[in-house]
Formats: structure tokens, sequence, C-alpha cells
């Protein structure tokens, strides 16, 4: 199978589960001839701070043009990096954002400890890059409301893709190919 060609190199930045094999950013990542990666952290995984680190430190080792693929948690470590590191960024591609507002289901961090790792406040300020936020109808993470608010704010566009849950396998993505399009777009 031919790899999906983009002149900027696609740096993935996944969330708080990072690499799932039968994710779609995994998958995207196998087909992709230019990409990169944020590496799981070993230790500290809701460090919100060693979270951004590691996208620079990932940023660091990319020459050229970058498009950053975020998913849930990834969608928030963006924000967070955004505002404190200034590097060109062609696009980003923002999916499924959760809301930190919001009580999330058993399983995942509580907003106090999610607080308590730096990941609150959430920077709601204009984005310095393009950047187009996929969001769902019925994500368990986060309202559309809640998701249209966010991407109002990083002066994103909003994609309703109806729907998709969160998104991931759970939600039964596994391959994207709207992913792909979207890179794509970001990348002309």
């Amino acid at each position: 199978m031919d790899k999906l060609q983009t002149a900027a190199t696609v740096l993935i930045v996944p969330g708080l589960r990072e690499h799932v094999a039968e994710h779609w950013q995994t998958l995207l990542e196998a087909r992709l001839s230019k990409v990169r990666s944020v590496p799981p952290l070993e230790a500290d995984k809701l460090d919100c701070n060693k979270r951004v680190q590691a996208i620079q430190h990932a940023l660091e080792q990319i020459d050229g043009p970058v498009i950053l693929v975020a998913h849930s948690a990834g969608v928030l470590m963006v924000a967070h990096w955004a505002a404190q590191h200034s590097r060109p960024i062609k696009g980003a591609l923002l999916a499924a954002p959760p809301d930190l507002d919001a009580p999330w289901p058993s399983g995942y961090p509580s907003p106090e400890t999610l607080r308590s790792q730096g990941w609150d406040p959430l920077p709601k300020g204009p984005l310095p890059f393009r950047s187009l936020v996929a969001a769902s109808t019925n994500d368990h993470l986060a309202s559309l409301q809640a998701v249209t608010h966010l991407a109002e704010g990083w002066g994103s566009e909003l994609l309703n893709l109806g729907d998709v849950g969160h998104l991931n396998p759970a939600a039964g993505y596994g391959h994207w190919p709207q992913a792909e399009a979207l890179i794509l777009e970001l990348d002309r």
C-alpha cells in the first residue's frame, strides 16, 4: 500500500492512553510517509507539564513544516504547548477534546486530579495556527456545546462528525479515513 505523501511532517499527539494498536492515530501513523509521534511517558503520566515538554522535544527533532494530529487529552496538551512555546505550525487536526469542566466516567482521572497535575486552567485563547476541531454529538467526555465553545476560543474551524462517540476504538474507530483527507487539506 502506498504511503500518504505530505509536504509537512505530521506529529501524532496521543491522549492519556497513549499508543493503542487499534486506534486511528496509530493506524494513521503507519499510513503516512512523513510522520513522528510523541513517545509515551515512562512516569508521571498525568503530569501536563511533562506531556507539553514531550511535545516540544518531539518538535525539536523535526525540520520544516509540521501538522499536529491530536486526540482527546492530546488536544489539551497541544493547547497548553501553544500557550508556552512558539514554533510555526502549518496546521492542527484536534479530534474529540474532552471537557475539563464536566465529570468524566469512572476509569478516567477526576477533575481534581487533573487540576492538581496542571491541566486546568486550560488555555482558551486563539491558537497561533490553523486548526480543525473534530467533534462528536455523543462523546461521553464532552458535549458538543462544550467542544464548540473550545473551538470558538481557539479560533478553530469546528467539524461536527455526528454520533461518533469519543472517536476511539471503543466507538468503532480503528481506521478513520476522514483524518487523511483533513491532513491533506491542512497540508495544502
